[in-house]
């Protein structure tokens, strides 16, 4: 299928939900709360755009209809980058989203969906859930009058699409690069030009030669982009998004007038959704990563240990810059920080030294 007609067409596909549809399947009864929910992401597009339309539908299946769902994807209502006013000055009731988009409100939004040598998937949702992480969140989006809850995981990201290779750190002055968040400001500082471009504005740009680079996501959704049209450079380990988490964010008014049961039913599918959607992301990436080595020649490079260590010396100056803005900011910081150390200790003796001896062992990656 054509990349255009995942971003333009409305109502198909798995998952499809049509604009401003309703998604409950019962009848509406009396007390039905009314739940608008706009989004970042394309229409029916693979991965975070079928996930933000399958928790919309589980929100009206699971509530029997008593949540009259609309769901729109973005652009439909409101442009992408708009969502988070949209929804805090109440004209929709939540949105599905990247918190790191609106840094420039608070640069604490950041750390609620990934920062440069940040949090992996299973790191993320340990802190959000049991290490502090969802109160600080509730006490900044509680400033704009949100409620966040995490509800999608894309997990590692790749470094991402280069026109050129990238042999040096010198490489990345001048360069053009779409790439939003605390990552295009370690960009920033390391001589790149930089801009925040929602999805569907990513490709004509790319193509055009209006930026030389970009990174999206991972191979499974980054295929169905065909960025290998314009940049046949794909590389790896990505620094900036180890494991980005998405949120259902809702305006804190709508929350408070939720039932505990309206209220649970709506973080049982976000808690769902949170889960499936970095399982089909893994399950998904391998399969992708052939498919564009195999059928459209991409070269996957790996960032040499030069390059990486100007990623980390700049990232360090990124994060103190934002501990520095406030009180809130810095304890936010301090929290990601510590639970950065903590759960890093235990993956490094766990999870990293398992799954290297295993693939060590079989013969795998290597």
């Amino acid at each position: 299928m054509d990349r255009r007609s995942f971003i333009k067409k409305a109502g198909l596909g798995v998952g499809g939900v049509a604009a401003g549809s309703t998604l409950a399947a019962p009848a509406i009864a009396q007390g039905t709360k009314e739940m608008v929910i706009v989004s970042t992401w394309p229409r029916d597009f693979p991965g975070v755009g079928i996930s933000a339309q399958r928790l919309a539908e589980r929100i009206a299946q699971l509530s029997e209809g008593k949540i009259n769902v609309q769901y729109f994807a973005g652009g439909e209502r409101v442009g992408p980058f708009d969502v988070f006013d949209e929804v805090a000055s109440g004209n929709a009731q939540a949105y599905i989203g990247a918190d790191y988009y609106w840094k420039g409100k608070h640069p604490g939004l950041a750390y609620f969906t990934s920062v440069p040598f940040g949090l992996t998937y299973p790191e993320m949702d340990a802190w959000i859930r049991f290490g502090g992480g969802q109160e600080l969140w509730d006490e900044l989006q509680g400033e704009f009058g949100l409620k966040g809850l995490a509800a999608g995981n894309t997990g590692f990201q790749m470094g991402g699409w280069f026109n050129k290779e990238i042999e040096t750190a010198d490489d990345l002055k001048g360069l053009k690069m779409r790439i939003p968040g605390q990552g295009g400001d370690v960009l920033a500082k390391l001589g790149a030009s930089t801009v925040s471009l929602p999805g569907s504005q990513i490709y004509e740009n790319l193509v055009s030669g209006a930026i030389d680079a970009t990174e999206w996501i991972g191979p499974f959704n980054d295929y169905f982009m065909k960025f290998y049209e314009a940049a046949k450079y794909y590389y790896a380990p990505g620094f900036h998004e180890p494991g980005s988490q998405l949120s259902l964010t809702m305006n804190r008014d709508f929350w408070d007038s939720l039932t505990d049961t309206e209220r649970a039913i709506i973080e049982a599918a976000a808690t769902e959704e949170n889960a499936k959607q970095m399982a089909e992301t893994n399950a998904k990436n391998p399969e992708y990563l052939q498919k564009l080595i195999n059928e459209h020649g991409v070269e996957v490079k790996i960032f040499s240990d030069e390059i990486y260590d100007s990623f980390g010396e700049a990232s360090q100056e990124v994060m103190e810059e934002a501990r520095d803005h406030s009180p809130l900011a810095g304890r936010i910081v301090d929290s990601f920080l510590a639970a950065r150390n903590s759960y890093g200790e235990w993956m490094a003796i766990a999870d990293v030294a398992y799954v290297n001896q295993r693939n060590r062992v079989l013969g795998v990656g290597g």
